[in-house]
């Protein structure tokens, strides 16, 4: 464990102005507090937030956030109070240790509700002092240096937290040497076979070539020094995880990977940037495409700096970083910078963000985010994204993630473009809106009066405001007719137990269900998105038939003539509480297809063969199959968490086949028998959750339409689709 004087002596070397008497009293009562605690490792519990103030130290932050560092845990590990933190440290220490406290009991980890309203949090604990996320970021970092000593689930819990979440905050706040930490730590315990494997390729690549690095660094010296510019050459071979995220995004293997080196030149001034980036291209060759300016265009984090790709040696391309110092102080620091000492006084870097305007704005893009999986959704895509900028006809400059479409751009200009948007133009010339933008280019959106969102947008939009707003307009134009089908949907399921669908019993199911109206609830049914089922044993629980399996298979569908037989379509396999309708058969029965099976396009010229049917409100059986289509790691094991995953959520598999294998990846057909399309969503909301699968659908297969069997007295045997009797 290290002594204070070590940890004094750190932030001395930036901050000569240091009260040393702060840090080690916060030091001595730390130490104190965690006395007799141990960590996992066997190690004193102390070395631990001792480790977490210096990682801080080495960002050169303020005395507050050190000591902060050191008192992070003892409100919620030891006897220690708030009230005995703020007596012998001031209140503004004890409000960010507690801010710390609030972050680490924070279980971003959880469903998806209770995830989204924990980033809510998350974002209201930033906002109040941005350093709270300053020390929890340094905590993660050094409990992700020994994760080793954690048992093996909980590792795998921790590094997948960090890379969801902790990862792409730190790269959000321009914290760029954390994220990519945080991220390669994480990948090595979620797949460490794929990480030992660049690693092993790296050891046989250096072993052919020799010291590339060493000999790119010596020619980019030789070729400043030619022109008389001074400034320093560093280069270094990308993070594991960097590599395999390149090799994932562009479908190449590690021999046909060129950009794993990147280099970076400290200048002198700004206009030696520039003059630095003109010899590297004369003196080698750019790659076109790869040239980003973020001197010009900053990101809304302070970063600030010009990237460019050449062709090296032998044809080898590699990454060149070209800043001032300030601007690289603010690279490695990001949004901490604000806080950064220099010679005992808080550094004035030019180039550092106000933290409470950066959070602000950060903020500013959820604030209108009611529903929880429109904020989750808008929140990931948000801190995971690369940006691009793209420019208006009048020159304005507007930031998107890396694949946005015009629309994007539409709803990023004001919500009532988006809206109205028919067409865009980019650099003067018209294209699809599902075209993706680039770096520099002018983008004018084409509008008309009377033009509405349409549902198609929601595949064409990349950026989450795009995607809520669409929806929120989708869902005001179909409302009213959802409030109608729901509640035939609503009367049909109430009249089938012997009651009334009233106002006041759909008022207080609305309550209930947490929906702010009668007219939700029924806009939500008629939409889909909740279950007529749902409704029904909200209320009455107790009057939901239950015969041991719940609905016999025979009432499983409502709007049948009395004796009439169904099966259920097998091109498109629909489930209890999905919208169905019926096609008749002449002494054959009907076949029950979802409402938007394309095989229904077949009989459109054939209304009176139409029947509008719905699902029995109440339990149904596990016997309905639905196929899902599943791309999966090909790693020992991995089909057996797959299978055990299934299981647990009491579905049981009834085929596997195999149709595409490759050195990489499988890709599977699964049969499953499910009750409903809730328990459709349970399978697949813990399938998605396993990091080895990398794709995830519901398979459709409008070649398997076929009419009804035959009655077995015709034929003697039964044929055709499964049929739920």
């Amino acid at each position: 464990m290290k002594p204070a004087d070590d940890l004094i002596t750190l932030v001395r070397a930036y901050n000569p102005r240091t009260n040393e008497q702060l840090i080690r009293d916060a030091y001595d009562f730390g130490r104190d507090m965690h006395e007799g605690q141990y960590r996992k490792s066997g190690e004193p519990y102390f070395s631990h937030p001792i480790e977490v103030a210096s990682i801080l130290a080495q960002q050169h932050l303020d005395d507050a956030t050190i000591v902060t560092a050191l008192l992070h845990d003892t409100i919620e590990d030891t006897k220690a109070s708030y009230q005995i933190v703020a007596e012998k440290f001031g209140t503004d220490i004890a409000e960010l240790v507690n801010g710390v406290t609030k972050l680490t009991n924070l279980q971003l980890n959880s469903t998806e509700t209770k995830q989204a309203e924990n980033f809510r949090k998350l974002f209201m604990a930033m906002s109040r002092d941005l350093r709270v996320l300053l020390v929890k970021l340094a905590d993660r970092l050094h409990n992700m240096r020994t994760i080793r000593s954690m048992r093996a689930e909980k590792q795998v819990q921790k590094a997948r937290e960090t890379m969801d979440i902790f990862a792409p905050l730190a790269g959000r706040m321009g914290m760029q040497w954390m994220r990519e930490e945080l991220e390669d730590l994480s990948f090595k315990v979620l797949n460490p076979e794929a990480r030992n494997s660049i690693i092993r390729r790296f050891v046989m690549l250096q072993q052919e070539t020799g010291d590339v690095i060493e000999r790119i660094t010596t020619d980019m010296r030789a070729e400043l020094t030619r022109v008389g510019i001074g400034g320093t050459v560093t280069g270094r071979a990308k993070r594991p995880y960097s590599i395999w995220r390149k090799m994932e995004e562009k479908d190449q293997s590690f021999s046909r990977l060129s950009d794993i080196y990147g280099f970076r030149i400290i200048t002198g001034s700004e206009d030696d940037c520039y003059r630095v980036l003109g010899a590297i291209h004369r003196r080698w060759r750019s790659v076109p495409g790869r040239f980003k300016d973020y001197i010009s265009q900053p990101k809304s984090n302070g970063y600030r700096s010009i990237h460019t790709t050449v062709s090296g040696r032998d044809g080898k391309r590699v990454e060149v970083q070209i800043r001032t110092k300030e601007m690289h102080e603010v690279a490695e620091a990001g949004v901490a910078a604000h806080w950064s000492y220099r010679d005992g006084v808080p550094s004035e870097n030019p180039f550092a963000v106000d933290p409470a305007r950066w959070i602000t704005t950060l903020s500013e893009q959820f604030q209108n985010e009611d529903d929880h999986e429109d904020f989750l959704e808008a929140v990931k895509l948000e801190m995971y994204s690369d940006k691009v900028f793209c420019f208006t006809p009048k020159g304005e400059v507007v930031k998107l993630p890396k694949g946005a479409t015009p629309i994007d751009f539409a709803y990023a200009i004001h919500t009532r473009i988006g809206s109205a948007c028919v067409g865009a133009k980019i650099d003067g010339m018209r294209v699809p809106l599902w075209t993706r933008v680039k770096n520099g280019q002018s983008i004018e959106i084409i509008t008309a009066e009377g033009q509405e969102p349409q549902a198609t947008w929601l595949d064409i939009a990349t950026t989450g405001k795009a995607k809520t707003a669409i929806r929120r307009a989708l869902r005001e134009v179909d409302r009213e007719r959802f409030i109608k089908l729901g509640w035939e949907l609503a009367r049909s399921a109430f009249e089938h137990i012997g009651k009334k669908a009233t106002d006041k019993a759909l008022e207080t199911a609305a309550e209930k269900l947490r929906l702010d109206s009668r007219d939700t609830l029924l806009a939500r049914l008629g939409s889909a998105e909740l279950s007529a089922s749902q409704v029904v044993l909200t209320l009455y629980p107790k009057l939901v038939p239950d015969d041991g399996e719940g609905v016999a298979r025979d009432r499983a569908v409502i709007g049948l003539a009395p004796g009439q037989k169904f099966e259920r379509a097998a091109c498109c396999q629909p489930l209890p509480g999905e919208r169905i309708v019926g096609i008749t058969w002449k002494g054959r029965g009907v076949v029950v297809h979802a409402i938007d099976c394309p095989v229904l396009g077949d009989y459109e010229d054939q209304p009176e063969r139409w029947l509008d049917l719905h699902w029995h409100a109440g339990k149904h059986a596990a016997v309905n199959p639905v196929t899902l289509a599943v791309t999966m790691g090909n790693d020992a094991g991995v089909l057996g968490r797959i299978c055990t995953l299934i299981g647990e959520q009491k579905a049981n598999i009834s085929d596997l086949k195999f149709i595409d294998r490759k050195p990489d990846f499988y890709r599977i057909l699964v049969d499953i028998e499910l009750r409903d399309a809730e328990h459709l969503h349970n399978v697949t909301s813990a399938l998605e959750a396993e990091s080895d699968i990398a794709a995830l659908s519901r398979h459709r297969n409008p070649s398997a339409a076929r009419p009804p069997a035959p009655a077995p007295a015709e034929i003697g045997e039964t044929v055709g689709l499964q049929t739920s009797r």
